[in-house]
């Protein structure tokens, strides 16, 4: 069973309310994604409030606004950002990507977010988990955040030049890279994640955008060998995070 929270170097994460626990996924994405020259960043189904904390850790002035569909987690990951060094700077809000659309449809039709992150469910052939949170947090449903609407969302409120950074299988990101190109978006980076030499790639950490360029790629490794050791690079991207590191 996992913890009810995990320490990080500069803030706490309470998770025993939440489906979704703290992942290695989860901490490489709110490590990876570029936040260079973020102004104003959405976190889109927030759980524990990680992703956004990790963003305000890493970008002093960013203004974050974290959604989450589950209310206990939601509340959750408001009390984890009430808790840490960056308050004044996050807004968690309980409710849905399509709630949250209409209310900025509604309050000033130009908002628009710099930067939008977001792990969106990808299990489809995998056995559900008899915990229904966690269902709607990691598999697919007719319920659940499509690739779809995500991507038509960021073509909407992403600024001039603005970046949304997702983490997702492979298969599964050939398929969101399609609905993307759909919506007027083109992918601009990717890191492909091993776990160990010689592994398959595991998870695609991909940035998209409306500029049209040469796609970058490079790879992390995560283990050196096959015992627990990390690779320095590793090690470098989650140093300022991992208590360990």
């Amino acid at each position: 069973m996992p913890n009810d929270y995990f320490q990080f170097q500069q803030f706490r994460v309470e998770q025993g309310n939440c489906a979704m626990k703290v992942s290695t996924d989860a901490c490489l994405l709110g490590a990876a994604a570029n936040l260079a020259s973020a102004t104003r960043l959405l976190d889109i189904g927030t759980g524990t409030g990680l992703l956004a904390l990790m963003a305000a850790q890493r970008h002093p002035t960013v203004e974050i606004v974290a959604i989450e569909i589950d209310k206990a987690a939601a509340a959750q990951a408001a009390a984890n950002a009430a808790a840490s060094t960056w308050a004044s700077r996050l807004a968690v809000h309980a409710c849905s990507l399509a709630e949250y659309t209409a209310r900025l449809s509604l309050a000033d039709a130009d908002l628009r977010f710099s930067h939008i992150i977001c792990n969106p469910p990808f299990f489809k052939e995998s056995m559900p988990s008899a915990d229904a949170a966690r269902n709607t947090a990691r598999h697919v449903s007719p319920e659940s955040l499509s690739f779809e609407e995500l991507t038509e969302f960021s073509v909407r409120f992403l600024a001039p030049g603005g970046r949304l950074t997702v983490l997702l299988p492979p298969p599964e990101m050939v398929r969101f890279a399609q609905a993307a190109l759909a919506a007027g978006l083109a992918r601009t980076s990717c890191l492909l994640v091993r776990h160990r030499p010689g592994g398959r790639v595991t998870r695609h950490i991909s940035e998209y955008g409306r500029d049209n360029v040469a796609l970058q790629e490079r790879e992390l490794l995560i283990h050196p060998g096959t015992g627990p050791e990390y690779t320095e690079a590793f090690r470098a991207l989650l140093a300022g995070f991992y208590l360990a590191f």
